[in-house]
């Protein structure tokens, strides 16, 4: 086998447990990401108040989500506003205009961004930001804490509405 036709390295290990700092919240979104498309996860929801130190304007975490976006997947995105992504986050604005038909946008307005929830939810494994000042949380698969967080963010989704179009069209 040449080097040019090998194998694809295999998606990282997700961490469970505790983790402080910016760069580990980062790290693990992207593993995230990374195993969500090469396991094929078909739902997903990321939910924080304005998505500031998520690394969604990378190109390594647009290139998952790429290899992620299939027929039969979905992602909610709940937030309480979505000024920062516009404005932070242009690879990842531009991606989801591409696949906005599977990409739900919802808007949480009456919730205070200071005790909006930190997290990354699918059926597979979950992180949540506990510690949004030092950047300090957990991750895991454990189905108690998965089952807790969808919980969590359904309720979100009833006080929701839809938020931050695909696409902007004009008169």
């Amino acid at each position: 086998m040449s080097a040019d036709s090998q194998a694809p390295s295999p998606p990282p290990e997700l961490a469970s447990g505790r983790f402080s700092g910016r760069e580990a919240f980062a790290r693990r979104l992207r593993d995230a990401f990374a195993v969500a498309a090469q396991q094929g996860w078909r739902e997903m929801i990321l939910c924080d108040a304005r998505f500031l130190d998520w690394p969604l304007h990378e190109r390594q975490v647009v290139d998952s989500l790429q290899a992620w976006s299939r027929s039969g997947r979905t992602c909610t995105l709940l937030a309480t506003e979505y000024d920062t992504v516009v404005r932070q986050h242009a690879r990842f604005v531009h991606w989801r205009r591409m696949w906005g038909h599977i990409i739900e946008a919802r808007i949480c307005r009456q919730i205070d961004p200071a005790n909006f929830p930190t997290l990354l939810w699918s059926p597979h494994w979950t992180l949540q930001l506990l510690d949004p000042v030092r950047s300090a949380g957990v991750s895991g698969s454990e189905p108690e804490r998965i089952v807790q967080h969808k919980e969590l963010l359904q309720e979100l989704m009833q006080v929701s509405s839809p938020g931050f179009p695909a696409t902007t069209l004009g008169l």
